[in-house]
């Protein structure tokens, strides 16, 4: 309880601390701090953060209602180079005496340190946001011309300053827009018959239309709408400049009427200006360069060859075979000039990772008696053949003390001349753990250890022919992956081999399909006597069923425990025995017993997974900088059908649950379907609210009872449900009794607001809530089951804070949550129960969760 207090005590302190701390100290006689800023519009107060986002100068930022970065700021010394000289000339004998005991160097260094630190304190924290005339007029003309641009012509704006006797103000902004213009009539100018043949063709298309109000934005729209359908026409000299507009406002009765301005194309020749009308161009040539660079271009070129038409060149031997090449070029000769063209060659290029960015120019042909025939000049520089990445980490864990890992991986590009790409990987990492079966072997008692090896085509590689449906410019992809993953003194000792042949396509820039047309896994455990050392919940449990059952141990003592592996197997054969006499078990008891050995079966043994997934993605981010976006995730999986029927053709051997198995493992077999979906909204410069929706399951059938381990859910962690460690939450209400909860059927719905702090440093607040159940499997606790829409009453509900700060490359993260609704508790007793720092959960974690 006194460390409880003691923390509120800090806490507060550093609070009222900064509250107390004077705002105002460095304003002068006539000055004043801005507090907020307000705007009415037409006598209506606004909230529209796009308004506000007009106004020139801002309350400095608050966080909890506190302008931290000011007070920080106020910290600092206005003046410390004077400052520091005044104190040092205070006493006459001070500096004598300091340099005497220090050197004139270091009282010099002191100083330089002095100033230093008051500059730092000074551009990390905010400089006051004091009232001035000259951003309010700015102010005033932004808002202006924010509401110019949709239609309003007439607005004008006022202001009032709000003070108060303690040096702060606020600003009321008055805003009378008055009646807006709507669009009226709409004719053109264009001068060239090609281009007003094909914009008649798609006038229908326009944004500018009679009788709606006007918005700047709707011209700016139809500039872009216009140059973009011109310039993937055949219209190689056009562009946006050639679009403008004249509107007519002058005693119209607030209409305007809007006119089309499109010229014939300029041209200069030496000093003289002539124009032409527009025509129509063609690709008559592409040339392409597959070894250019800087050192190169002097040179002559030693190799060619024809495809399809494609001259392709190369200043040393070609190394590529030319399909491989001009598969990814989008630009096609004797075709009409299309600008799309370029950026679909560019991307498709830049996908392959065999090239840099690659260079690409037109001109025209001298050989073109017309005079509308381009030649197509497509520089490739290409990568390292051969790139070796090295990668070493430290860490600890819930199941390891302290760990190293390493990592290395080998590029081979142009592996079969076909732009193909090998990656071989290798990694593995060493530990100490107090868990481990062996721990008392050496310091570094645990290991894991891989590799893999991933080869990509840049095509489908498939028996028929696949460009109808999957064209080139989606940049189709052909992945075959083979690995393995070895654990020793960890858990069961687990060894995994996996295998995936999938395919991968974008039929637009923000859609991307995966088929994984195998994805074979098989998991071998070498050390299954470790099952109850690694379990220790069902241990524990399985120990006190022994002892009130009145179990014969071997070991005498006042608290005997079932030795591991001999008697914890001698009691679930001995207590799952329905001709048993030696044993008092409870009903109750004997179905925990039974499930007890039911999940050491199911996480023991081994396991094959024959699966084929097909994942459907939309992801409108454009970059990694883009504030506001969403994602929609669609993931379906079907394993162990072909198996299946392989085996009943075959007449495999069936195991005692009336299972198929293959080289004596029993496959699985299920259906698994899950949808994610993600929103971020840029409520401000500085501020967003994201939210993330998530909902799978997975369904066994056939050959398998329940689902497989590494396909199964689990909830709780950094990227999860952040009240509650991984595998900590559920299944439904049953409270965690397991080590490693896991189920097949999960919802989690997470809400984050993040916000600005002061410099690299930024917060969130967040609500998580979810669960995980078991349905239509061999699971019979009713408290892990999902049985209807009443146990979403189950979902578990957290909330919390957290501290971030952006490194630009990466972002370090530390989120801190708190129980709020836990449905392990009974019923009545599950708000706000644990809701404190003993029991809150301390995430690290990197770069957002979602």
């Amino acid at each position: 309880m006194s460390r409880i207090l003691t923390k509120i005590s800090f806490i507060l302190g550093i609070t009222l601390l900064m509250i107390s701390c004077n705002a105002v100290k460095h304003l002068g006689e006539n000055e004043f701090l801005l507090t907020k800023n307000n705007i009415e519009v037409d006598n209506e107060a606004i909230k529209d953060y796009r308004v506000y986002s007009q106004l020139k100068q801002k309350p400095n930022p608050k966080v909890l209602g506190i302008p931290f970065g000011l007070h920080i700021y106020n910290l600092a010394d206005q003046q410390p180079d004077s400052t520091f000289h005044k104190w040092l000339m205070k006493n006459p004998k001070r500096e004598e005496r300091l340099t005497r005991f220090l050197s004139k160097k270091q009282v010099e260094n002191l100083r330089s340190s002095y100033i230093g630190f008051n500059r730092w304190l000074q551009k990390s924290g905010d400089t006051p946001a004091i009232i001035d005339q000259e951003n309010i007029q700015k102010s005033i003309d932004r808002l202006n011309r924010y509401y110019a641009s949709f239609g309003w012509f007439n607005v004008n704006t006022d202001f009032s300053i709000n003070k108060t006797d303690d040096k702060r103000a606020s600003i009321t902004y008055k805003v009378n827009r008055h009646t807006p213009y709507i669009v009226d009539s709409i004719q053109e100018k264009i001068s060239s018959p090609i281009v007003d043949s094909l914009f008649q063709k798609t006038k229908h298309q326009s944004f500018i239309k009679n009788g709606k109000q006007y918005s700047a934005n709707d011209f700016v729209n139809e500039r872009d709408r216009i140059t973009h359908q011109l310039r993937n026409s055949g219209l190689y000299y056009f562009d946006q400049d050639y679009v403008g507009f004249e509107a007519d406002t002058v005693n119209t009765g607030h209409k305007a009427n809007i006119t089309y301005i499109i010229p014939d194309r300029e041209y200069r020749i030496n000093d003289s200006t002539y124009t032409e009308p527009f025509k129509i161009h063609r690709i008559n040539e592409v040339r392409i360069v597959t070894d250019y660079s800087y050192e190169n271009k002097d040179r002559a070129i030693s190799d060619s060859a024809t495809y399809n038409n494609y001259k392709l060149y190369s200043y040393d031997d070609l190394a590529f075979r030319p399909k491989a090449i001009t598969d990814a070029i989008s630009i096609v000769p004797n075709s009409i000039f299309n600008d799309i063209d370029r950026t679909l060659t560019y991307n498709q290029i830049s996908d392959l990772r065999i090239f840099k960015y690659p260079n690409i120019s037109y001109e025209e042909d001298p050989k073109d008696s017309t005079g509308t025939g381009l030649i197509t000049t497509i520089l490739l520089s290409p990568r390292k053949k051969y790139t070796l990445g090295v990668d070493f980490d430290a860490y600890t864990s819930t199941i390891q003390q302290f760990g190293v890992g390493f990592s290395t991986s080998f590029l081979i590009r142009n592996v079969f001349r076909g732009a193909e790409t090998l990656k071989l990987t290798a990694k593995g990492s060493v530990g100490s753990s107090k868990d481990a079966a062996d721990s008392e072997s050496s310091f570094f008692n645990i290991s894991d250890v891989g590799s893999d090896a991933s080869l990509t085509f840049p095509r489908i590689v498939f028996p028929l022919k696949t460009e109808k449906f999957i064209p080139k410019y989606m940049s189709p992809y052909t992945t075959l992956k083979v690995g393995f993953n070895v654990q020793n003194n960890i858990g069961l000792d687990r060894q995994n081999i996996n295998s995936t042949f999938s395919y991968r396509w974008k039929p637009s820039k923000i859609r991307t399909n995966q088929l994984d047309l195998m994805n074979i896994q098989f998991v071998r455990n070498l050390n299954t006597d470790n099952y109850f050392s690694v379990y220790k919940s069902s241990y524990n449990r399985l120990n006190e069923i022994a002892v009130e059952s009145g179990f014969d141990f071997n070991d005498e003592s006042e608290d005997p425990e079932l030795e591991i592996p001999n008697e914890t197997t001698e009691f679930i054969e001995l207590a799952t025995d329905p001709d048993q006499t030696e044993l008092d078990l409870t009903e109750d008891q004997f179905k925990e017993v039974s499930a007890i050995r039911e999940r050491q079966i199911r996480l023991s043994d081994d396991n094959l997974i024959f699966a084929t997934n097909f994942s459907w993605q939309r992801d409108s981010r454009e970059n990694i900088y883009d504030r506001e976006f969403s994602r929609l995730r669609f993931k379906l999986e079907s394993a162990g059908n072909l198996l299946r029927g392989v085996a009943k053709a075959s007449n495999l051997e069936i195991d005692s649950n009336g299972n198929y198995k293959i080289m004596g493992v029993t496959f699985s077999q299920y259906i698994k379907f899950e949808g994610e979906y993600i929103r971020h909204w840029s409520l401000n410069q500085n501020n967003t609210l994201a939210i993330r929706t998530f909902s799978g399951i997975a369904i066994p059938y056939g050959n398998s009872n329940s689902i497989p381990f590494t396909r199964s859910y689990f909830a709780g962690g950094s990227n999860d449900n952040r009240g509650w460690q991984p595998y900590d939450l559920g299944p439904g209400s049953s409270g965690a009794i397991n080590d490693f909860n896991e189920a097949n059927f999960k919802i989690a719905l997470n809400a984050e607001y993040r916000f600005k702090i002061l410099g690299s440093f930024n917060g969130a607040f967040f609500v998580d809530t979810g669960n995980i159940w078991n349905v239509l499997d061999d699971i019979e606790d009713s408290a892990s089951k999902f049985e209807g829409i009443e146990d979403l009453k189950e979902l578990a509900v957290a909330s919390g804070f957290g501290l971030r700060v952006d490194f630009s490359f990466v972002v370090a993260r530390l989120d801190i949550g708190f129980k709020t609704h836990n449905p392990a508790r009974p019923v009545g007793e599950r708000w706000f129960k644990e809701y404190n720092f003993n029991n809150a959960v301390y995430n690290i974690g990197v770069n957002y969760p979602f």
